[in-house]
């Protein structure tokens, strides 16, 4: 494994494996890997370079086979991957007999089983597919499950925040905030409580007037208040489920305020698939911009990425670019052999 422990020991910055996936990585020291980015070959639906190759996965008669097969192998990432690292994993479902498989939580209730944390369930929108059948809708999406060994684990929420496109500014004399608020509403409704103490009244302007001295200093670019008796909570009103409604019962107000730095991104993904890189016989290519929140949100600078099935290489063509080492797993040659040359092109001004 000598091109590995070039990558441990910062001779390189990315190096591809030629293997099968599982093998490779019980040849591997545990808790060295940042970050794992894959996106393994869909049951029984797609033929590979290797597709006569035993040890190549998709090709099991049975989905437990599969599931059970991906299982091991995430299993084996649990352990190479260090304490606080993160697995993304990318599946698309599959039809059989007329029948939508529901492939995609069937591996992943199997890794929660496991032993997995699911931190979140991305839907992936390709924006575009075709589809020749005519009972049923069109499929246009797929999961990214994000998925940690630990509770605590490296997150740096601040590399992907979503900045404000909009700023607060003056209005009619007023100054009010990206989306048109300026508080005036806010102010009425207080005063005109018929439900808050003269003690929560106060409260509650002190705490309005401080969110807009915020707006107007640039530290928040936007607020919302909800006011006992005017507004309801957004999720419960029940005090054991919802920290809002709890506050909202013994302060009589609550505010969410949008800081200067942005917002994180949410669950849905709005990509469409790879059109660039065509070059190859690889029929499922990563975007890069699906790439760019998983390494810039859980792999730090400087920090290793792996892919175990690497295909041509998007996911550590990614890594590398954002200053990670990346190792690419993929059991055949000629997919490393266009992965090296990929990154060896398109990334000359690195190297």
């Amino acid at each position: 494994m000598q091109q590995f422990n070039e990558i441990l020991q910062k001779k390189c910055s990315f190096t591809f494996i030629t293997g099968d996936a599982l093998e490779v990585l019980q040849a591997m020291p545990s808790n060295i890997i940042n970050c794992v980015i894959t996106s393994p070959p869909y049951w029984r639906l797609r033929e590979y370079d290797n597709n006569d190759n035993p040890k190549e996965i998709g090709n099991e008669p049975d989905y437990t086979q599969y599931v059970e097969k991906l299982t091991n192998i995430f299993n084996e990432i649990k352990r190479v991957i260090a304490d606080d690292g993160s697995l993304w994993l990318n599946l698309g479902d599959k039809y059989h007999n007329k029948e939508l498989m529901g492939m995609p939580w069937r591996v992943a209730l199997s890794l929660i089983d496991s032993g997995w944390i699911l931190r979140n369930d991305i839907i992936w929108d390709q924006m575009k597919g075709t589809q020749s059948s005519k009972d049923r809708l069109r499929d246009v999406y797929e999961h990214i499950f994000h998925f940690v060994k630990r509770k605590k684990y490296y997150y740096d929420h601040n590399e992907i925040r979503i900045r404000p496109i909009r700023k607060p500014k003056i209005y009619n004399g007023e100054f009010v905030s990206a989306t048109g608020v300026s508080g005036k509403k806010y102010k009425q409704q207080i005063e005109n409580s018929a439900v808050l103490s003269a003690e929560e009244k106060i409260n509650a302007r002190n705490a309005l007037n401080e969110a807009i001295t915020e707006m107007e200093n640039g530290t928040i670019v936007d607020f919302r208040m909800t006011i006992r008796g005017e507004q309801r909570t957004y999720h419960s009103d029940n005090q054991n489920v919802s920290g809002r409604a709890k506050e909202l019962a013994t302060k009589g107000y609550f505010l969410l305020k949008m800081g200067a730095n942005g917002h994180i991104p949410t669950d849905i993904w709005r990509i469409a698939p790879e059109d660039t890189w065509r070059k190859d016989a690889h029929y499922a290519v990563f975007p890069e911009e699906l790439l760019l929140n998983p390494i810039r949100a859980t792999c730090p600078i400087d920090g290793i990425v792996l892919d175990p099935f690497s295909g041509t290489g998007s996911t550590v063509y990614t890594a590398v670019k954002l200053n990670r080492r990346g190792i690419g797993i993929d059991l055949s040659t000629s997919y490393n052999d266009i992965a090296q040359n990929r990154i060896k092109e398109i990334c000359k001004n690195l190297f």
